[in-house]
């Protein structure tokens, strides 16, 4: 073990050389930037089109069969009342008025028709706003502003949950802890091929009976997976900081949510359950896609099996509204205790708050034990299959081979 270090230092130097792995950790924030900056683009355009045709003045006839249409607001609006429906329609085909509105007698049960001359997609909405304007102008004076609030939506609301005496705030409650959850999802996305093809290429171009010589299989695997702890760390923090700060720079500018990360609860028994999780089902998933590139000949070979894995590991989230609304069924319980498909709803459930104390237990327990047992395979598996160029070890092989 003693060659450990140089094998843990080659691989993350070679790997942070690679423009490929650059270019996965960078195509992620570039994208999300990407799309922020189109946001905030088409936010300014659409302000400045709207103030613009806020300012733009237009001729405008209209018949009030309804009786709530005040002079005054006609007058504010610049608009002339006339009682021919027909002919008015008539001057906006022709093209002598540019918008003729018709507000029907019962309004609960009629359309409010609006005609009017084409100035384009965009502005052509104006007429509309126009004439909703002028209905709640008119009714403006008849009503209280505690009425208007409530019709037009606007009354604000502040919910406040108690949970055994206390104040709580699920929403709050489960940030801190699903930030494992968010990490987790984004290492297997956007690293899981990484660790697929680790051992691959050595074999692939056959350097790996000079490196064996040399340095131990078990010395030379292990000095990988620890290499890929450290590469995970980088990928995390080269995806997450441009996000970041692309909020914290941007984000009242795209209508995005204001959240106040100053008083999120910090629980420190579910962040502490959360990262065991984390850790864990890391290293189950890390052994597992370096013993299938161990015992696979090529990294194309590998890729075949990258997506059964990736389906071990994503296709809980299809009953992710059974983990949160009926967390005691079987299948919730199945799914949280199978290790190959443990993660997501371990660390949902715990974000929730929904994991009772044995099943934590039980979770973390068989997820510690079974990555220990897939990493020592995928060590086994490398030590026999590190020489095979051309066929997969089989599973007969695997286990009745002496050391």
């Amino acid at each position: 073990m003693h060659n450990l270090g140089t094998v843990f230092r080659f691989e993350v130097v070679r790997t942070l050389k690679k423009k490929s792995f650059w270019i996965a950790a960078l195509a992620f924030p570039i994208a999300i930037s990407a799309i922020f900056a189109i946001i905030y683009l088409s936010n300014k355009t659409t302000d400045e089109a709207a103030n613009n045709t806020k300012n733009q003045q237009f001729s405008l006839a209209v018949t009030d069969e309804s009786g709530i249409i005040k002079p005054g607001v006609l007058k504010q609006f610049k608009a002339t009342a006339v009682t021919d429906k027909q002919a008015n329609i008539d001057n906006v085909t022709n093209g002598q008025l540019d918008a003729y509105f018709y507000y029907p007698k019962d309004l609960s049960k009629d359309r409010v028709e609006v005609y009017s001359k084409d100035v384009g997609l965009f502005n052509n909405g104006r007429y509309q706003g126009v004439s909703e304007a002028i209905l709640q102008a008119s009714i403006a004076g008849t009503v209280s502003p505690t009425t208007t609030a409530i019709l037009k939506n606007e009354v604000k609301y502040n919910s406040v949950s108690y949970k055994d005496g206390q104040q709580y705030d699920g929403f709050k409650q489960l940030i801190a802890p699903g930030i494992f959850l968010v990490l987790f999802y984004i290492l297997m996305a956007f690293f899981g091929n990484q660790m697929l093809t680790s051992t691959t290429e050595e074999k692939e171009n056959r350097v790996i009976e000079m490196i064996l010589t040399t340095i131990e299989a078990r010395t030379l695997v292990i000095g990988k997976i620890l290499s890929l702890i450290v590469l995970a760390g980088v990928q995390i923090v080269t995806i997450l900081v441009p996000i970041v700060a692309a909020y914290l720079l941007f984000g009242s500018k795209l209508d995005l949510p204001n959240i106040d990360l100053t008083n999120i609860p910090l629980d420190g028994v579910r962040i502490g359950i959360g990262a065991l999780i984390f850790v864990a089902s890391f290293m189950l998933f890390t052994g597992l896609l370096v013993a299938i590139g161990a015992a696979t000949p090529t990294a194309k070979e590998a890729g075949g099996f990258f997506g059964i894995v990736m389906t071990l590991i994503f296709g809980p989230l299809y009953a992710v509204t059974l983990f949160v609304s009926a967390p005691d069924s079987t299948l919730v319980r199945f799914l949280s205790l199978f290790p190959f498909t443990a993660p997501i709803p371990l660390m949902l459930r715990n974000a929730v708050g929904n994991l009772t104390p044995w099943e934590t237990i039980t979770g973390i327990v068989l997820l510690s034990v079974s990555a220990v047992i897939v990493l020592a395979i995928a060590v086994r598996l490398f030590r026999f299959g590190a020489l095979e160029y051309s066929r997969r070890l089989s599973v007969r092989e695997i286990f009745s081979r002496r050391t």
